[in-house]
Formats: structure tokens, C-alpha cells, sequence
């Protein structure tokens, strides 16, 4: 079933790309969402009616998880649930930027087994099994076998490397960014970065998809704390997400504060 999961999956991340095409660098319509949760675009909106369509047509038993739909209760009496971002890196997408990705994922019981990232205007499509490796464009990916955190290619906000959150000295690293965190878990994935870091709450449906493509790389996932990621919660959000090869993964939850 994963396997046919994911080619289900490709097909609606390709669809999404599709329809962001034809927002992008065009101006979509944007509104601020409440609450401080970030900006929406009319385009968000489409690929998530169209995702939802798509998906749950193929897969009516499964539950339904996105940032763009109201949250239904029902999800949580599911065994399977999609767990979906139409755009992740929505600022990056109103900035005429190409780092944004639609993020789509299949969990059972709390463990996601099908995920797909994908960067249409990178031509970069990730894509997961469990059991099944990662994959980016047919090429299989291997995440970074560094050991040392000092001095470590790392994808975090600067506010993370603040001394309040370390026990001692915080750590010097090569710090980077990107907008989307579904791709910064790909690019640990892809051994391009050593580790990526988030110490803020983060929703599910901005760590499901890249979570698998990180761990069937060879990197190890978890929560700041250093607890297993789960997505079958009532309130779908991890504290934070670490995400690195083992033994740097180790350092980092040691010297976390």
C-alpha cells in the first residue's frame, strides 16, 4: 500500500505544481490568516480544494489533515490519514521566490509511510517509503555521515542559536535558511546540509512529508526534546524538529537546554 500511496501522491504534487504555475511572479490574491499563522494566497487555496478532491476521491476511508482545510475530529478515528501543506514557504512564493514546495504525506497509526516533497519551479521532486529509501528524481539520497556539531552546515532560524537555549556556549555553526521546512528536511536528506533545527512548535503538516524523506536517508527525527514525531494527536504540532545523522543528532539534543 505505500507504494501505491506514493504514486498517488506524485500525481497530486505534480497537479499542485501545475496550478502554482500559474500564480507564480502573477501577483495572487493574499490575505493574512488570523492569529499570526502567515499569509494565504488564492493559490493555497485552489491546491488544497484540488488536493482534497483528488486524494479523498481515490482514498474515501482515509482521514484529512492540511493547513488550508478546517481541522475535522473525525481524522483521528482513521487508521490512514493524508497529512497535506498545498504551498509550504507561502512568503517564499509571494516573493517570486522558487524554494516553495507542496508537502504531502500518508500516516498509519500516528507513522507516516508515503511521503512527497516537490519544488516545481526547481524541478525537484522528493519522494519517501518506509522501508523504501528517499529518493530525489530517481536518485537515491544519503544523509551526512558527519559526527562533529562544531562548525556543522545547518539549516536554523538565528533566533535558535540564542545562549538561552543551550547549555553553555552555543555551538558554531554554518548557519543557512529556507523558507519551507518540508524542504529543509529534504535538503538534510540529500546530505547537502548537516542537520536542521527548529526549536518553535511546528504543525504537522509542515514536517510529515520531509520527516520520512529525512529518516530513510539516514537521518534520525525527533522533536527538540528528542521524542519520536507522531501525527494522529488531536492537536497535530511537534515541540520543535531536529533532524540529523545519528551521532550529531545525539550532540545536539545533549547540549539543547
Amino acid at each position: 500500500m505505500p507504494v501505491r500511496d506514493l504514486d498517488l501522491l506524485t500525481e497530486a504534487a505534480r497537479a499542485a505544481g501545475h496550478i502554482a504555475e500559474r500564480y507564480w511572479r502573477r501577483d495572487p490574491a493574499t490575505w493574512d490568516k488570523p492569529g499570526h499563522q502567515g499569509p494565504v494566497t488564492e493559490a493555497d487555496l485552489e491546491i488544497d480544494r484540488m488536493l482534497h478532491d483528488r486524494l479523498r476521491a481515490a482514498r474515501p476511508a482515509y482521514g484529512w489533515l492540511s493547513e488550508e482545510s478546517e481541522d475535522d475530529p473525525a481524522r483521528l478515528e482513521a487508521e490512514h490519514i493524508f497529512v497535506v501543506d498545498p504551498i509550504d514557504g507561502t512568503r517564499a512564493f509571494i516573493g517570486g521566490e522558487r524554494t516553495f514546495a507542496h508537502a504531502l504525506a500518508v500516516a498509519r497509526s500516528g507513522a507516516i509511510t508515503a511521503a512527497v516533497v516537490y519544488l516545481p519551479m526547481m524541478g525537484a521532486l522528493y519522494q519517501a517509503t518506509v522501508g523504501g529509501g528517499a529518493w530525489l528524481n530517481g536518485r537515491r539520497l544519503c544523509a551526512s555521515s558527519r559526527d562533529r556539531l562544531e562548525g556543522a552546515a545547518v539549516l536554523t532560524a538565528r533566533a535558535a542559536l540564542d545562549p538561552d537555549h543551550w547549555t553553555g556556549p552555543p555551538p558554531h555553526l554554518k548557519r543557512s535558511l529556507r523558507a519551507s521546512l518540508a524542504y529543509r528536511l529534504c535538503l538534510v536528506a540529500e546530505g547537502r546540509y548537516d542537520a536542521m533545527l527548529t526549536l518553535r512548535d511546528s504543525w504537522d503538516w509542515d514536517t510529515a512529508a520531509g520527516s520520512l524523506i529525512a529518516r530513510e536517508a539516514g537521518a534520525s527525527v525527533t522533536d527538540r526534546r528528542g521524542g519520536a514525531l507522531r501525527f494522529d494527536t488531536a492537536h497535530p504540532v511537534s515541540a520543535g524538529v531536529i533532524a540529523a545523522p545519528p551521532a550529531l543528532h545525539g550532540q545536539i539534543v545533549t547540549r539543547l537546554a
